[in-house]
């Protein structure tokens, strides 16, 4: 059986091959991504793998019984991308599509839940046997920010006193590779959720625990952070993106309490005291 893994260079996939490692032999896995020599770190088979070159795409599938495919990161042009991966997937003779879509996409109030949705449909509709992991927020998203915030003295967000129930990618990557590695997922769609919620006011509590300095959350307005976010220096369409994802997560957008994520993996989801560690360390 060959299981391939789109986007194996980036930071999930790279976890995703790690963590299939531990469940299948090496030469059963295939690391799809558009700079093989990029990928000779993982020490696995890697193959030239576009999205935006729908023509390449069926011979670099040729083999594949198990594809993941991690949705691709050029927000606005996702859905082109992704359906020329089902396509050719279904083409090659692929026997199980798994994709990373997004918390609760039918009825998410994050803009970025449309794309996902559509992409879900085509899947549904290819006739190809799938599993849908519909991934919540990396706590990553959220700590990543914590040295920037403990040098400016204040945390910034626009998602209120929203609930937030993140889990570590790492957590994420194993529910693929357990997933990829066993049976019975076929035509699932798996809510992903961390075990534990947590408000942006709760998380620079945890901060300023970790740190013995005092730092608050400075709750905007979603122009506001997107404003800020663009004065750092990203693009404004992941800034407005970014700001957009609060704001629904002010509205319960990335909540859950299912706690299917740890039940697939058969552990506690990595709490945010340590993952927020790691960061700052």
């Amino acid at each position: 059986m060959k299981i391939g893994v789109t986007g194996a260079t980036g930071q999930l996939g790279r976890l995703v091959v790690e963590k299939l490692k531990a469940k299948v032999s090496v030469d059963s896995i295939v690391a799809l991504v558009r700079t093989p020599e990029k990928a000779a770190e993982l020490g696995v088979e890697a193959r030239a793998f576009d999205y935006t070159k729908p023509e390449g795409l069926v011979d670099s599938l040729k083999g594949i019984d198990k594809l993941l495919l991690i949705s691709g990161n050029e927000i606005g042009q996702r859905l082109p991308q992704h359906k020329a991966v089902i396509e050719a997937a279904k083409q090659a003779g692929v026997k199980q599509f798994v994709y990373t879509s997004i918390l609760h996409a039918d009825t998410s109030s994050l803009g970025l839940a449309g794309e996902h949705l559509a992409t879900e449909k085509i899947l549904k509709a290819s006739g190809l046997a799938y599993t849908i992991l519909r991934n919540g927020w990396y706590t990553e998203n959220y700590t990543g920010s914590a040295k920037g915030a403990i040098g400016a003295g204040a945390f910034i967000g626009a998602a209120g006193e929203g609930k937030i129930a993140s889990a570590a990618r790492a957590d994420y990557a194993e529910a693929a590779a357990v997933v990829l590695a066993g049976a019975g997922h076929e035509n699932k769609t798996y809510e992903l959720s961390g075990d534990a919620a947590y408000t942006l006011t709760e998380l620079t509590a945890e901060i300023s625990r970790q740190t013995g300095k005092t730092i608050p959350y400075n709750n905007l307005t979603e122009d506001e952070y997107a404003g800020i976010l663009k004065s750092f220096g990203l693009p404004e369409g992941l800034a407005q993106m970014l700001a957009d994802s609060d704001t629904g997560a002010s509205k319960g957008g990335l909540f859950d309490d299912s706690k299917v994520l740890s039940k697939l993996i058969g552990r506690p989801t990595t709490p945010l005291a340590n993952v927020l560690a790691d960061a700052i360390a």
